[in-house]
């Protein structure tokens, strides 16, 4: 059941993509038709349905990002996008590339990579009003769903910011990146352990044929956040509070394998025990300074922390500023958009 769910694509990003046809006119029922959908998507698609609805409407406007750029990005360009980066010796390498081609071919928006205080973050910037948050999505999604392919594993995403204000099924955009997602911010940028950029790519022209062939519906499921062995143990971890969370070893024998084997397939996933541990405590402390008025000391204790210092400790790094900052920061960019939308 959980392989079946995690190949479902949310209606709302259904609905996005066909408002790429409504925006300038044209109608949807035929294109639905076409890849055995019903004219009014009320529940979850397949991954390879979805992506076949991404090809029928890329071929419709001959654009691959769905007129959503200042340029349109000619059918094809994906392909020649991946053999562009194909060769590239590392992660970094390709990723600068790909940004640049992305530049070539959409005009705008525009992105560049910034490498900062342990991370990686692509940030995109718009030469008008910002765009939609499918734009900003369908953006990460090519470029997130290349590079992971490139270094075979999942490159674990650590934030998300959208420039635009969050749409209707701004929970679905949480689920789908598994990162702290915030909208309505200066910027769009994505961003990951900066170490990632070092990872050495050996992909050879048949494994780019075999990628090609399956996409973009294997980069929708293969390397989304809820895939793998890293969510298994993810959606274990969140059965229970963080205090209770048990040892490795412990986890290994519940989930019946040999603790060097999930080390290795974890490994084999770029991800670690102790990085998802973080990562749902990072979550957590989002949601709690947000959505609670919990003290920072109460927040510590409900995250397994012994000591606040710890906390407070573990924050800066997260997220680059104290937990009474994000939280302040948050509450005055919350007033700001309430008094101008």
């Amino acid at each position: 059941m959980a392989e079946i769910e995690r190949r479902m694509i949310a209606p709302g990003f259904v609905e996005e993509a066909l408002d790429s046809l409504r925006r300038l006119g044209k109608p949807t029922a035929a294109i639905l038709a076409r890849v055995n959908l019903p004219p009014v998507i009320d529940q979850p698609v397949s991954a390879e349905t979805y992506g076949a609805l991404w090809l029928a409407i890329a071929a419709e406007l001959d654009d691959e990002f769905f007129g959503m750029g200042a340029r349109p990005m000619r059918s094809g360009s994906f392909t020649l996008l991946c053999h562009c980066v194909l060769h590239a010796p590392t992660l970094g390498q390709a990723l600068r590339r790909a940004l640049r081609f992305l530049d070539v071919v959409l005009d705008d928006p525009r992105g560049r990579l910034v490498v900062r205080d342990g991370m990686a973050e692509v940030e995109l910037s718009d030469a008008g009003a910002p765009r939609s948050a499918f734009a900003y999505r369908t953006y990460w999604i090519i470029l997130h769903g290349i590079i992971c392919w490139l270094v075979g594993r999942r490159i674990p995403i650590k934030l998300v910011d959208f420039r635009c204000a969050e749409p209707r099924q701004g929970a679905d955009y949480q689920l789908f990146f598994g990162a702290p997602v915030r909208f309505s911010q200066a910027i769009s940028r994505l961003g990951f352990d900066s170490a990632l950029l070092n990872l050495p790519i050996s992909r050879s022209e048949q494994a780019l044929k075999q990628f090609l062939r399956g996409s973009p519906a294997n980069i929708l499921v293969r390397y989304r956040y809820d895939a793998g062995i890293a969510a298994a143990v993810r959606r274990r971890l969140n059965l229970a509070t963080p205090y209770a969370w048990t040892n490795f070893a412990k986890l290994a024998a519940d989930m019946r394998m040999p603790p060097s084997t999930l080390r290795h397939r974890l490994h084999d996933e770029g991800q670690s025990y102790a990085a998802i541990k973080d990562d749902i405590r990072r979550d957590l402390a989002v949601e709690l300074l947000l959505s609670t008025s919990n003290t920072i000391g109460e927040i510590a204790v409900q995250l397994g922390y012994s000591e606040p210092s710890a906390f407070f400790r573990a924050f800066r790094k997260w997220m680059g500023k104290s937990p009474e900052a994000f939280r302040r920061e948050e509450a005055e960019n919350r007033s700001y958009v309430s008094r101008t939308v």
